[in-house]
């Protein structure tokens, strides 16, 4: 088992590496009422470590749906898939915006099933995102 600490420099480091925004719903701290969470991709209860390589930030509500889920079922083909891994893997090969940028698309199995597990398209932060679009905000460029 490894140790939860994880220091304070590594947890900026982490921050800057990932702009500043979640991984999966690409919501940006500045638009957040709670601090982006230092998440593990690989969850710490599947023996995942608090090595900087393991580590990306998520918002409250991404990394609570996440949880200890490494992979989904894409609702296309039925078939387990890992989920999007935001260290290794680019949003946009994976995702992209509806026309009115509010609606999360998943592009490939990993990104629809991270749609569906993670819940990215929940009616609360599509109405959020709908604020966000209307102040400009939104949506993010990569």
């Amino acid at each position: 088992m490894t140790s939860s600490y994880i220091s304070e420099e590594l947890r900026q480091r982490v921050r800057v590496t990932a702009g500043d925004r979640c991984g999966y719903c690409r919501s940006h701290q500045q638009y957040l009422l709670t601090p982006l969470e230092i998440e593990h991709i690989i969850p710490s209860s599947r023996e995942g470590t608090n090595d900087e390589e393991n580590l990306w930030v998520a918002c409250a509500r991404c990394n609570r749906f996440k949880s200890s889920q490494i992979e989904a079922v894409d609702p296309v083909t039925k078939e387990v898939h890992p989920l999007f891994n935001p260290r290794t893997q680019k949003w946009s090969s994976h995702f992209q915006w509806d026309a009115d940028g509010v609606v999360i698309l998943g592009l490939t199995p990993i990104g629809r099933a991270s749609v569906e597990a993670l819940h990215l398209n929940h009616e609360l932060s599509i109405a959020v995102r709908r604020n966000w679009v209307a102040a400009g905000w939104h949506p993010p460029s990569e």
